[in-house]
């Protein structure tokens, strides 16, 4: 690997897409490249945004994997006995948890109310009152926030635990990823303190202290890449099966499509690129990227900046033939 192609990566990652903290590179199991910007280090954590979605699909499948969840097929209502459905509500009765995981259950809104959820004393409550309505089931819908939130309190009731606790269990300890705490944020001055914060390790929890299911995980690059290497090897870390293998295949293949963002795939809170890779995406360019035919795992944590590049396109076009 010649000297100058590194540097003409390192330089395009100060030109064009300088709001990146942190990067690991794995090839075939071994980090081929690692680096840090803007005063951040390995021991640094970032807020990953929506990454957090597809580190959460992963708790589910364990989940039904232990029996605590019969399958993706249970409906929503199941674990929410104590709901009262609103009369003439039928659709909400009829969503089930992979129309969840797979962005296709349908709101009562036409643009998510980002803030409702972030200021809601419940916001479980607010997403449910939310779900349903005259839309179909089966057509992709996007939710940000609240609709992906609902799967954190199903966990909860199918498991007796709080995500933070069953994470650390079965998913974080194994690997050595370290959220030592939930954090419940009470305004918005805290929130942006919260996520601008490179000491900050944790996981943002709502009120009723359900960690959120679509945001507000800190990871550290390294962390990420392990998330990453432990789906290119079938859901196996250190030799012990910690994801089933048939959770990440089925986590990792076409369920929907997107109407937009380039018509991407989507599979169980995974983005589908094409057939031998599938991403975790989060705001800001924050990425766990992994090609199966490669064997390639890329991180990448950013810092929440405007219309930042994107980042598969440069993963395709730069890091794959730099580094394949």
């Amino acid at each position: 690997m010649k000297h100058n192609t590194i540097q003409t990566f390192e330089e395009e990652i100060r030109s064009q897409y300088n709001n990146i903290t942190g990067i690991v590179i794995q090839k075939d199991g071994e980090t081929r490249y690692e680096r840090y910007f803007h005063g951040f280090s390995a021991d640094n954590a970032a807020h990953v945004f929506s990454v957090t979605k597809s580190v959460f699909s992963a708790l589910i499948g364990i989940a039904i994997s232990q029996g605590a969840i019969q399958s993706v097929e249970q409906k929503v209502l199941d674990f929410f006995p104590d709901y009262r459905v609103l009369p003439g509500e039928t659709t909400i009765q009829n969503v089930t948890i992979e129309n969840l995981l797979t962005m296709t259950a349908p709101y009562k809104y036409e643009t998510e109310p980002y803030q409702r959820f972030f200021v809601s004393p419940n916001p479980i409550q607010d997403a449910l009152d939310l779900l349903g309505g005259d839309k179909p089931i089966g057509d992709f819908n996007y939710s940000a926030v609240g609709g992906t939130h609902i799967l954190s309190g199903i966990l909860a009731r199918a498991t007796g635990k709080n995500t933070l606790v069953f994470a650390k269990e079965h998913l974080f300890d194994p690997l050595g990823i370290r959220v030592p705490q939930s954090i419940v944020i009470k305004s918005e001055e805290e929130h942006m303190a919260v996520m601008s914060d490179p000491n900050m390790r944790g996981w943002v929890a709502d009120p009723q202290g359900n960690n959120m299911a679509s945001w507000g995980l800190f990871l550290t690059p390294r962390e990420m890449a392990k998330f990453g290497r432990l789906y290119l090897d079938g859901g196996i870390w250190a030799g012990r099966q910690i994801v089933p293998a048939a959770w990440v295949a089925e986590s990792t293949r076409e369920h929907s499509r997107c109407n937009d963002w380039g018509k991407l795939p989507y599979g169980y809170l995974w983005w589908i690129i094409d057939a031998n890779s599938f991403a975790a995406l989060g705001d800001g360019g924050n990425v766990i990227y992994v090609n199966t035919k490669k064997k390639l795992v890329v991180a990448i944590a950013s810092y929440m900046a405007p219309d930042v590049k994107d980042r598969i396109k440069w993963i395709k076009t730069m890091i794959e033939p730099l580094f394949s």
